[in-house]
């Protein structure tokens, strides 16, 4: 198993109180590292969440980072098939009624 990959298990397991006493002396040496702090944020920052305990406070400037980074994306454009009408919202000829699921 690769070691950053194991050092963030253990790291994760630690932050659970699921860490075997064997490996303890591992994650708390990994903890010593800028990477293994960050990644104790990280897992800490999950557990609140999916225990809806976060506090809902994002970083300064996230708002503009995030609608910054959804400008920079590509837009979505859905393929056509072949033999299939331009128009999407035109009946897909190899639908049967059954298959159209309405809103």
């Amino acid at each position: 198993m690769d070691t950053q990959k194991r050092l963030h298990e253990n790291i994760s397991a630690l932050a659970d109180g699921e860490l075997a006493d064997s490996e303890r002396e591992l994650a708390l040496a990994a903890l010593d590292t800028a990477e293994g702090q960050a990644a104790w944020r990280a897992y800490h920052l999950t557990g609140d969440v999916l225990r809806d305990q976060a506090s809902g406070a994002l970083s300064d400037g996230f708002g503009a980072s995030l609608a910054a980074r959804l400008a920079a994306e590509p837009a979505y454009v859905p393929a056509v098939p072949a033999g299939r009408a331009a128009d999407p919202a035109a009946p897909d000829p190899a639908e049967s009624p059954a298959d159209v699921m309405l809103p």
